[in-house]
């Protein structure tokens, strides 16, 4: 099992001063977050990826280079396979209000993070709790 599946954190979001719902604090990766379940993994990623978007990241290349930069990825790959699974092309603006859209591009940087598909029951319920925080 992959360290993000084992931490309950399929996008794989390193420490950070940030504190999301459902995190396991204090975590005991040191370099990893860790969350109560997968819905809590997925919803981070959901979050995660609409602060970019507020920052003025609005592409799918825009974002994937900011989350997965190249000093530690081969950040090309990262966003082919991205944009190919996603049905996304790199350069199109990422609507992150988009059920559609996000949980196609969120189960895709699973699958890119951690090796094997995501689970789409887990995916949707990190988006509905996602969805719930935008109320």
């Amino acid at each position: 099992m992959s360290r993000g599946l084992r931490n309950n954190n399929p996008g794989n979001i390193r420490q950070s001063m940030i504190i999301y719902l459902g995190e396991v604090n204090p975590s005991q990766d040191k370099s990893f977050k860790q969350f109560t379940n997968m819905a809590y993994g997925y919803r981070a990623m959901f979050v995660l990826l609409d602060a970019y978007r507020r920052k003025g990241f609005q592409s799918l290349r825009q974002m994937i280079n900011r989350y997965a930069p190249p000093v530690e990825n081969n950040t090309d790959k990262y966003l082919h396979f991205v944009a190919e699974m996603a049905g996304v092309a790199p350069d199109d603006r990422v609507d992150t209000k988009n059920h559609d859209m996000m949980i196609r591009i969120v189960a895709a940087m699973s699958r890119m993070e951690n090796g094997v598909a995501a689970i789409s029951a887990d995916v949707e319920a990190g988006w509905q709790l996602y969805e719930r925080s935008l109320s």
